[in-house]
């Protein structure tokens, strides 16, 4: 369904910046404004501006607060509309037109629908007796209707706060907004199959009334072969069969709903096969729930709904890792659930068997419980010897189900770090700056710098180091993400620093950030955060969890750190100080030395 009540996320900073050290006075250009861009657009109620002179600036005539080095990075106020901001210093002048939009839909001034507000505005499959909910955002205090199939759906008025966007929650302002809108939502259900067409909406106002059908078909499938067409409400219907598709990507991003702003579930193997219970556009509902990019999948002629029984169960110890294979007779979609000291693997569509599982004494694997949870579903409880857990993987060999649990470290030496492998990720590169600092300086190349510092630092303790790239080139996430995947490191970390959404304070907004995904890279985040606040005397910006690529890789433990805002006028000039640089690159590597002896410390207290 339309997630309607996400606002638009064109006020958010992409891009993080950093500059070199500015002296006062700078170059013939003394005044530089490195955002926002010309013609900017934002739902945001205010804006900051961002850039240095080595003069005095006015904006729109009055002077604002610049740090010593001449930085500024003060915010205005919005109107809803065009909003104009002269930047003067010296002979110097810029300006720039800020648009704030709405950031909920807004019906015309005159009357009728909100530009693309109708449901469904792409085609969608659902099943027999499946609630169906129409919706539009209308004039207020209007009569809705719409029209499906000749049955006519009364719309009833719902007025909705509106959701901010998630990273609202990076500036602290994640409440629901002031705006809301006037939605009109109606359901209903078909007991026949078949193409249902397109719905026709009607609103009536005063003495006008609007119809309007710039939406796409509903289908409607059936459980059952396609039989003779029969008759609905006056329309031919022809029954449509379910499909069964086999996911064709490494691993398939399942989400609970269809769009990349739903959630992320845990990912579908290669091969794994589901039956299409549902359709959005390119996004298919697979039977257990989840919904996925239909690009990622491959229908499977003639293939009935998969469904397996499971039997006997087998764990083999490898120097790495322990391997628990899952005979099956059809790979079958999973989930994983991880905490403190436990592993759960739930296997949808199977119906247990099992009275013999081989597990000797393992390394990781304390005990592995299982049990049929509902008529279609077994889990699997791996009780662990620790409470660190160090990464999985998951994947199929035909229909056998291989889970790889990961061993910890093993220390080959008296070097702290010995036996560690440490993938350190320098964000962005290349043609890709990532942010700017106010003399327009790419974070990339900062990123890059105090990556090779830590990259040195670390060795010098004994762990092996790989770089996903060691000069200014473009690498893209998904290449990262494989170095990682091919290279299975104990610890990845990518190294950042940030910049706020345009309704952010860049002036109050400092310090140190740390974002974790897998449940088993929480405690390295926060350690490290904790650590680096404290060793550095830095300010906290606090411990995220967030779906970032960097962040999800679950075959290690994967942290990105955001070390400083280069928007902030100060700490900006602190990022790019060489000696504050070798100092946050020996702490870093010195945080990962404390986290790895007090994990082996408490491993050796675990096992006496």
């Amino acid at each position: 369904m339309k997630n309607w009540l996400t606002p638009l996320l064109s006020g958010f900073l992409l891009t993080s910046y950093i500059s070199s050290p500015p002296a006062f006075a700078q170059s013939k250009q003394d005044l530089m404004l490195v955002y926002p861009p010309k013609q900017h657009q934002t739902t945001a109620e205010k804006i900051f501006l961002i850039g240095t002179a080595s003069a005095t600036v006015y904006v729109n005539g009055q002077p604002i607060e610049q740090s010593a080095a001449g930085h500024f990075a003060p915010s205005f106020p919005l109107q809803m509309g065009d909003n104009q901001f002269t930047i003067r210093s010296g002979d110097e002048q810029v300006t720039r037109r800020i648009t704030r939009i709405s950031p909920v839909p807004t019906p015309p001034s005159d009357g009728g629908f909100a530009p693309n507000s109708l449901f469904p505005s792409q085609p969608i499959t659902r099943q027999v007796g499946e609630t169906i909910c129409l919706e539009a955002v209308g004039t207020p205090q209007g009569e809705v209707t719409a029209t499906v199939a000749e049955q006519i759906i009364p719309l009833l008025p719902q007025a909705k706060h509106a959701l901010p966007p998630n990273y609202a929650v990076l500036t602290g302002n994640n409440a629901p907004l002031s705006q809301f809108t006037q939605l009109y939502q109606g359901c209903f259900k078909s007991e026949i199959a078949g193409n249902l067409g397109n719905p026709i909406y009607t609103i009536k106002f005063g003495d006008q009334t609007i119809t309007a059908s710039d939406t796409e078909n509903i289908t409607i499938l059936t459980n059952a072969h396609p039989q003779a067409s029969s008759y609905h409400g006056g329309v031919q219907m022809t029954p449509i069969e379910k499909t069964v598709v086999e996911v064709t990507a490494e691993a398939g991003a399942a989400r609970t709903g269809p769009g990349t702003s739903y959630s992320r579930l845990t990912p579908l193997p290669k091969g794994t096969r589901a039956t299409v219970t549902g359709r959005e556009g390119k996004w298919l509902r697979l039977g257990y729930g989840a919904w996925i990019d239909g690009e990622a999948t491959r229908v499977i002629p003639d293939a009935v709904s998969p469904q397996t029984f499971i039997r006997s169960i087998k764990a083999e110890p490898t120097p790495q890792s322990t391997e628990i294979h899952f005979p099956l007779q059809v790979p079958v979609p999973v989930r994983v659930q991880q905490e403190e000291d436990t592993f759960t693997l739930t296997l949808h569509h199977t119906i247990a068997q099992t009275d013999t599982i081989h597990l000797d004494d393992d390394p990781l694997i304390e005990r592995l419980d299982w049990q049929q949870i509902d008529p279609e579903t077994v889990q699997y409880t791996f009780h662990l010897k620790s409470d660190q857990q160090w990464g999985y993987n998951l994947r199929y060999e035909g229909p056998n189900l291989i889970l790889s649990l990961k061993h910890p470290p093993t220390a080959r030496s008296a070097q702290p770090l010995a036996g560690m492998r440490i993938l350190v990720d320098p964000g962005h590169g290349g043609e890709e700056l990532g942010a700017k600092g106010p003399t327009g300086y790419p974070e990339k190349a900062v990123n890059l710098k105090v990556s090779q510092l830590l990259q040195a630092e670390l060795e010098q303790r004994g762990a092996t180091v790989y770089m996903t790239r060691e000069t200014d080139k473009f690498v893209s996430l998904a290449d990262r993400i494989a170095m990682i995947n091919d290279l299975n490191p104990a610890i990845a970390l990518s190294i950042h620093y940030n910049a706020l959404p345009d309704d952010g304070d860049a002036i109050n907004t400092s310090g140190i950030g740390a974002f974790w995904y897998n449940p088993p890279a929480h405690d390295l985040a926060v350690f490290l955060h904790n650590y680096l606040v404290e060793e550095l005397n830095r300010d906290s910006y606090g411990v995220f969890w967030n779906t970032l690529a960097l962040t999800r890789p679950h075959t290690t433990l994967a942290v990105l750190l955001e070390l400083g805002f280069m928007i902030n006028p100060t700490e900006f000039e602190w990022v790019m100080n060489p000696a504050a640089q070798e100092k946050l690159a020996g702490t870093i590597a010195d945080g990962v030395e404390v986290w790895w002896k007090q994990k082996k410390a408490s491993a050796e207290t675990t096992q006496r």
